[in-house]
């Protein structure tokens, strides 16, 4: 058992793992890629027991990366599944060399993903449906939770929350594009200049934003971990709930009559 982390005091080295979460056997870290871009993206990685799943893998251009990552916290061919928030290339491609490393692991996303998915390559594989199953149990009675959140960006978007961390991972909703990349966020004003530049061209409307938000009100979250950008520590997520009830954005801003 290891005391809390503070998310806002660490500091992440870009050729290791971050340890961002551990208590009890189960862990999170940050897996990221190194990659000279404002789009970089970040790869997560859950571990409880036996089990190792993979949160948005990313493209096959950083699977080399993500697997050597990987290999300093456990062994590559033992992850048993890989979450995909939704179907873009960022997100999900690697996912062709994820099964052809471990064929056995399990895709944890929507229908509607789903059907995009096998375009990569891969058809045969298990799938776990997180609309029909929208809590995943791991062995040890510990629990993950899916909350959809269609239109932002994708209709096949959704979210995943860490009973046991009370960490939120959202995909693109709260991705920020930076030219100075940091792994926390430290102050939040100027963060939302960031996020402004993907979400107003990204997110479909203000209706979709609140919708979202409207379903996290029974949750309790620690730090909200975006596949684009810093990830967002406690001190600021009542503010980053805020952001997302009053943005304005796609279809807004598109068609404003």
């Amino acid at each position: 058992m290891q005391s809390k982390i503070m998310l806002d005091e660490i500091q992440a080295d870009m050729q290791t793992p971050t340890l961002l979460h551990e208590k009890d056997g189960h862990a999170i870290y940050w897996l990221g890629i190194t990659e000279e871009s404002v789009f970089r993206c970040n790869v997560y990685l859950i571990v409880d027991g036996d089990e190792a799943i993979l949160v948005d893998p990313g493209s096959r251009n950083h699977f080399e990366q993500v697997r050597a990552r990987v290999s300093q916290i456990i062994c590559p061919e033992k992850i048993t599944g890989m979450i995909l928030c939704h179907q873009d290339p960022d997100v999900a491609a690697s996912m062709v060399d994820w099964l052809q490393l471990c064929p056995a692991s399990t895709v944890f996303t929507s229908p509607r993903a789903q059907v995009l998915l096998p375009y990569f390559g891969v058809k045969d594989y298990a799938w776990h449906d997180i609309e029909d199953e929208p809590v995943y149990c791991f062995a040890s009675g510990r629990k993950i939770r899916f909350v959809t959140a269609p239109f932002l960006h994708s209709p096949a978007a959704f979210t995943t929350y860490d009973e046991s961390s009370s960490f939120l991972f959202s995909g693109d909703i709260w991705a920020a594009l930076m030219t100075s990349w940091q792994l926390t966020v430290s102050e939040f004003s100027g963060h939302c200049a960031q996020m402004d530049i993907f979400h107003m061209d990204y997110m479909a409307s203000n209706i979709a934003a609140r919708g979202f938000v409207a379903k996290l009100d029974a949750l309790v979250i620690d730090a909200i971990l975006p596949q684009h950008g810093s990830i967002i520590p406690a001190q600021f997520v009542s503010p980053a709930l805020e952001y997302l009830r009053a943005l304005q954005c796609g279809t807004d801003i598109a068609y404003p009559a």
